[in-house]
This record gives structure tokens, sequence and C-alpha cells, in this order.
């Protein structure tokens, strides 16, 4: 990796060496990234995107870090941070038209699904009161169309800015990205998400608020909101809840290292006490293992793992 070459690419933003992963993922524990970029602008991210395809250098784009393990030693490649300055693109909010239908909200990739929450209360607008309870950022949300109580990003969005892995800017509607369950096009093509605009209904400031309020105290109730965590470990399988069946398997509060599943929500696996990387992830293949050997069924983590395990 040429720094002198990169300093070219990262004008404004900032190159940072061997930057601890636990202080930028929610688990709070994984080794440090060889090299972590902070880009001004969409221009930086493409560049370093650009570059580190065409010299097949590994790397990966992060906003909260919310939905991510990183392993004890490291990520030994680079990883582009698009949440994490205030006042860069990737974390301006702004309203991009009102039209019949409702309010089109243009957001940077880095702009916390709670942002955006709370910015489209002040206008009224509704749609996005189950979303802005993720603790994710925009970008990854529309990648694995995140979801909760009923709703995902797949029934708000209306077009995303993406750059593709060749650096390249386009523009995709919502019927170009494919949604499925926590998939879509962009995570098949790589792309990654600079911006997106979603469409949100008029609605009642009153029950908006409302509705967010009893969300955010169902969260609280059923939750383990008070321990770092990754949130839902586990994808949904078919027809079936991932915590019901691993608390059929008995695994309620199994405890390996410092890590443990939730005794509050069987589908968390929480950093409980001091977790090292490698904790969380052999608790989360020994849950995976003995729900198996219970149901027949074979839990798909939802959390991405980087680095070796």
């Amino acid at each position: 990796m040429n720094i002198n070459n990169l300093k070219k690419i990262i004008r404004k933003g900032h190159i940072l060496k061997n930057e601890p992963m636990s202080a930028h993922t929610t688990f709070r524990t994984g080794g440090p990234a060889a090299y972590y970029f902070i880009p001004e602008d969409e221009t930086e991210a493409a560049g370093l995107i650009r570059y580190f395809h065409n010299n097949d250098i590994p790397y990966f784009v992060i906003g909260n870090g919310s939905n991510l393990l990183v392993s004890d030693e490291g990520f030994d490649g680079a990883v582009i941070d698009l949440g994490r300055n205030d006042g860069t693109s990737f974390t301006m909010l702004g309203i991009d038209d009102e039209r019949e239908d409702g309010i089109l909200f243009d957001c940077g990739a880095g702009c916390l699904l709670s942002a955006v929450g709370s910015y489209a209360l002040k206008f009224s607008a509704a749609g996005f009161e189950a979303l802005g309870g993720i603790p994710g950022c925009v970008g990854g949300a529309c990648i694995m169309n995140a979801g909760a109580f009923g709703s995902e990003i797949k029934d708000v969005i209306f077009e995303a800015k993406v750059i593709t892995k060749n650096g390249e800017m386009k523009k995709l509607g919502r019927d170009e990205m494919s949604f499925g369950y926590r998939t879509s096009s962009l995570l098949t093509e790589g792309y990654t998400v600079a911006r997106a605009s979603f469409l949100l209904k008029k609605g009642e400031t009153g029950e908006i608020e409302a509705r967010m309020k009893e969300l955010t105290e169902r969260r609280r109730e059923k939750q383990p909101l008070e321990y770092p965590s990754a949130g839902s470990t586990f994808k949904r399988p078919e027809g079936d809840f991932a915590g019901r069946l691993i608390d059929e398997a008995g695994l309620r509060g199994l405890r390996l290292g410092g890590a443990m599943v939730s005794e509050k929500h069987c589908g968390f696996i929480i950093n409980y006490d001091h977790a090292s990387a490698r904790d969380i992830y052999e608790l989360i293949e020994e849950v995976r293992k003995r729900v198996f050997e219970h149901s027949g069924v074979m839990l798909e983590p939802e959390v991405k793992m980087l680095g070796r395990f």
C-alpha cells in the first residue's frame, strides 16, 4: 500500500494506522485495522475504492460498526469509515423535494438511522418510526435491507447513489436494487452506498412521536440494550425465529469467556464481560451447532466477520 499515492486521494480526510476497531464497533472488541481512512466526500471515497480494487488490496466500508465482528488479530487491510466525521457529506441530512405523495429526504451514507428518524419527525413525515431505532447507518442499512417491527428499508427507499468497485458513481432506483430479506443487489454487486433518498408520507406529529416512543419502550423491555452487541446476531430462519430456537435448545444465558447469549433476548449475543472477538465468534458457532442438533435448523449469522477467525 503506497501511502504517498493515497495521500493524493485523501486531501481533506484522514489516514490512520493500526486503528483499534474496538473503538468503532458496537461489540466494543476487535484488533486494529492496518490502515483506517476517513474520506471527506464522495470523490475521496470513490478514489480509495478504485485504488484498492485495482491493486487487489482488501478493504471494508463501515458506518456505525453495528453489524460487525473484527477478529482479535485485527484486519490486515484498509477500513473506510463513512460515519465518523460529522460535517462530511456522508453525515448530511436534508430535504430533496416535497411532493404530493410525500417528502423526499436526502441522507448521507454515514447518517445514523436514529438521526434520520428524528429529522423526519420534525417535518411530520411517517414511515421511518421503526427503522429509526436500529443502531446503524444509512449505507449499511440499505445494503442489507435492514428492518424491524415489520418495516424494512425497501419500504421507504426511493433512490441510492452508489460507488462501484471500479470507483464509478451511479444512481439506482428502488426497483433496481433487488431487495430481499437482509440482502440486495447492492450487496451482491459489491457497491458502496454514498447517499440515499427516502420517500416518507406526511402524517401527524403526535401520532408519529407516540409510535416512536412505543417502539423505543418495546426495545428497552425486550432487548439487552445495556450491553455491547451487534443487535440480532442471526438471520430469521424461514417460518421461525432465531431467538425461539435458541431458547428451546436451552441456550438462554449460555456463556463462553466474556460472551453470553442474552437472558433477555436469546437472539442477541452480548459482550457481557470484556469478551474477546474469539469469545463471541466461538459462542456464535456453539449456538449454531447446538440449535442444529436440537431442531435441524442451521442458523445463519447476520453479523459480518472481518479478519481471521
